[in-house]
């Protein structure tokens, strides 16, 4: 589920689609009934605004209070909205040995990405990473509980949900329009794409990630994630150096530009984001570990040459911009 399909199906005709903006990134809504477009963007409108409030990291939110008390004698209560995110990062973590990290919120600000993206200073130039005397970081997430909605955050510690909450937005924010609107739906935000509906469709779906990079058509099935992490978007230039926001947790550093893009299919979009994150912060490690994990991806070196497992098709077909 959530694998490139067959390019012999017929995929989903479009019926209606608008794009916006949200968080300084691209979002899209492409419904296969018309009359429910209006109705989709009131609903992503409903939900980006909510999801906002309690995990942005930058504005006056819940997350940037729960981050201004961490040290808190008897845990931090959370809303069941960002106890969900929370979850869902804390999750992450979990499956990925540490890989996808949501205590680095700290190391972001000290690396200057401490306001909302649009506002930083821009640099194209190739990211600063590790270097061979980098000290090791000590792992965060271990030391951080949740138990319900009661959050135990050490007081050394800041939360980012920046690596879950995106692709969790995709996943919910499908899930509702397809149940309340009865439409097939694809919700991408920023690169993160989910799918819902009543199952069977294909969308055609482009993957590339900046233009002149390889570029590959496929067609992924209704109720399916997609998922592409990025070391060329997102930088920044602080204290003289170009950072990019995908850290190595070990060293609380931008990882090592081992590959440009790596784009995972999942059953889900939070799982195929997990997936993507961790194998750009694993580098040189990544291919075998996706295939030990059977998972579906294809990664985008620097040279522009590509690797690809599991189910993803092995010669993708270039296309013209």
């Amino acid at each position: 589920m959530g694998a490139p399909a067959d390019p012999d199906r017929p995929a989903t005709p479009v019926g209606a689609s608008r794009e916006f903006s949200v968080w300084g990134l691209t979002g899209r809504i492409v419904v296969t009934d018309p009359d429910a477009l209006a109705d989709a963007l009131r609903i992503a409108e409903v939900e980006l605004a909510a999801i906002t409030t309690a995990c942005s990291r930058f504005t006056d939110s819940e997350l940037s209070r729960v981050n201004a008390a961490a040290g808190r004698d008897g845990g931090i209560e959370l809303s069941p909205l960002l106890a969900e995110f929370v979850a869902i990062a804390l999750a992450a973590a979990a499956d990925t040995d540490g890989d996808v990290d949501p205590t680095l919120g700290g190391d972001l600000d000290r690396l200057g990405y401490d306001r909302d993206f649009a506002t930083l200073p821009l640099d194209g130039q190739t990211a600063v990473g590790m270097t061979a005397s980098a000290a090791r970081r000590r792992p965060g997430w271990p030391r951080i509980a949740l138990d319900g909605r009661v959050l135990s955050l050490p007081g050394d510690l800041r939360l980012d949900l920046g690596a879950t909450a995106k692709a969790h937005s995709a996943d919910r924010i499908a899930a509702r329009i397809a149940a309340e609107t009865g439409s097939d739906v694809l919700v991408e935000l920023g690169g993160d794409l989910a799918t819902a509906g009543h199952g069977g469709r294909l969308w055609e779906v482009l993957v590339q990630d900046l233009p002149g990079d390889p570029a590959q058509q496929v067609a992924i099935p209704s109720g399916g994630g997609v998922a592409t992490s990025s070391t060329q978007k997102r930088r920044w230039r602080s204290d003289g150096r170009t950072r990019h926001h995908i850290l190595d947790p070990r060293f609380g550093l931008p990882a090592e530009e081992v590959w440009r893009t790596v784009t995972v299919a999942a059953s889900d979009c939070v799982r195929a984001n997990t997936l993507s994150t961790a194998a750009v912060v694993r580098g040189l490690r990544a291919p075998s570990w996706l295939r030990e994990r059977g998972a579906d991806a294809r990664l985008v070196a620097r040279d522009g040459s590509i690797v690809t497992t599991g189910r993803w098709p092995a010669d993708p077909a270039e296309v013209d911009r």
